[in-house]
């Protein structure tokens, strides 16, 4: 992918992303501003590393944000267990807090730089990884150019990409040709994204599985969970899980209407981002609800009728705490969020329609009929209550949703083997 054989669209993008880089410290303070950035690690973020590169066979390892971080973990661990060291990298302040929790060890975080040619070149000079591992769906002309620059192996794992991404690279057939070709090898999570992959140019695709199918599911603090399952003693409870902008108001809404029926109801929002937490108790003080914020450390009075779970790494509290779940981001068109923790905890599942980023799990849970889809908040209302009410429906619907999530796993098994001649060749030439 040298740069004279490059696509226009990528000679075009990596202009801009040069040009861009020179307006990084502004961009980076306002992101700081925001609340999205560390300011004390803001030169991360401009290739430049924090703690001295170790000694030793190096693996890097980059996934986006929470989601992907929490499916390469049992990897990292894998990884340096056997003696590698694991370099993971990720761009949110929310997976950086969770890296920092539950990382190996000997593994260290850092920051993905931005992707300028001057910050990529800055973190692979010192980092000088010897196996590159990026998860689903991040594709980066500048960093991949680099990485084929200087002969580092790259593998894509848990490789995603949706039918609407794919048409959009469709439009641009030879950029995605020139970006996908410097991938060694693609281990796609299903085999349409393999499929997808393939047809776009990718030369090595193996069908490996979802590896967020083999991540254990989330952990719960048991003083928390003991002082919750106190305070909601004797209440329904609902939990909306990961919701986006939009969904809020028709879980609300929904509530209102199952609250008729199930006095004590207590609803859980749980925003997919925190820090959305006072707006979306603006929403339930709009509505006239009794609200209360979990990050101002108030618990659920007999009188809340809404508990906004507006803190970081806890949704396997109340995944366990609440018999019945509904999955955000499916309401509006975001994608769907992850319903494999809350399956392997029996929660019975609700979700919109909107679920194409994680089409195979909602496919067999579906098929096994392990979740209701619902379509708005009547919708959410009518099979929120008949879930909570029905203790068989909900029994009959968790055990199937289990059952049908511990079927899809293996995905790291695969993955591990995939990458195995890698690791065979650090080992060989390692340092």
């Amino acid at each position: 992918m040298k740069g004279r054989s490059l696509p226009v669209a990528l000679h075009l993008y990596r202009g801009a992303a040069s040009a861009a880089g020179l307006l990084a410290p502004a961009w980076l303070a306002y992101r700081v501003r925001k609340g999205k950035e560390d300011p004390a690690r803001l030169a991360e973020r401009r290739g430049i590393a924090s703690i001295p590169r170790p000694a030793g066979p190096l693996v890097w390892i980059h996934g986006a944000s929470v989601g992907e971080v929490m499916s390469l973990l049992p990897l990292a661990e894998r990884l340096d267990a056997r003696g590698f060291k694991v370099l993971l990298t990720s761009g949110t302040l929310t997976s950086s807090r969770i890296a920092a929790e539950r990382l190996p060890a000997g593994a260290i975080h850092q920051f993905v730089p931005l992707d300028a040619r001057g910050f990529v070149r800055r973190f692979l000079d010192h980092w000088s990884p010897d196996l590159v591992l990026v998860a689903e769906s991040e594709l980066w002309p500048n960093l991949f150019a680099e990485l084929g620059r200087r002969s580092v192996p790259l593998v894509l794992v848990n490789g995603r990409l949706s039918a609407r991404s794919a048409r959009r690279w469709a439009k641009l057939p030879m950029s995605a040709r020139a970006l996908l070709s410097r991938i060694d090898l693609c281990l796609a999570q299903s085999a349409a994204d393999a499929g997808r992959f393939r047809t776009l140019g990718a030369a090595r695709v193996m069908n490996c599985g979802n590896l967020k199918f083999d991540v254990p599911p989330p952990g719960a603090d048991p003083q928390a969970f003991a002082r919750m399952a106190e305070a909601v003693r004797g209440r329904p409870v609902l939990l909306a899980a990961s919701t986006h902008p939009g969904e809020e108001e028709q879980v609300l809404e929904a509530h209102r209407m199952v609250a008729e029926r199930l006095p004590g109801l207590l609803t859980i929002i749980a925003p997919r981002h925190p820090e959305r937490g006072a707006a979306v108790a603006a929403l339930a003080e709009t509505a006239e609800l009794p609200v209360a914020l979990r990050s101002a450390g108030a618990l659920p009075d007999p009188d809340c009728a809404i508990y906004v779970a507006d803190t970081i790494g806890e949704l396997g509290l109340f995944y366990r705490l609440a018999p019945v779940t509904f999955m955000g981001g499916s309401l509006v068109e975001h994608g769907g969020q992850n319903p494999i923790e809350p399956a392997k905890l029996g929660a019975a599942l609700l979700h919109g329609p909107h679920v194409w980023n994680f089409t195979t799990a909602y496919d067999a849970i579906g098929e096994a009929r392990g979740a209701v889809e619902v379509s708005d908040a009547v919708d959410l209302a009518r099979f929120s209550y008949g879930l909570l009410k029905d203790r068989t429906f909900r029994e009959q619907t968790t055990a199937a949703a289990g059952k049908a999530v511990a079927a899809l796993g293996g995905a790291l098994e695969r993955t591990l083997a995939a990458i195995e001649p890698y690791l065979v060749q650090i080992r060989l030439h390692g340092r």
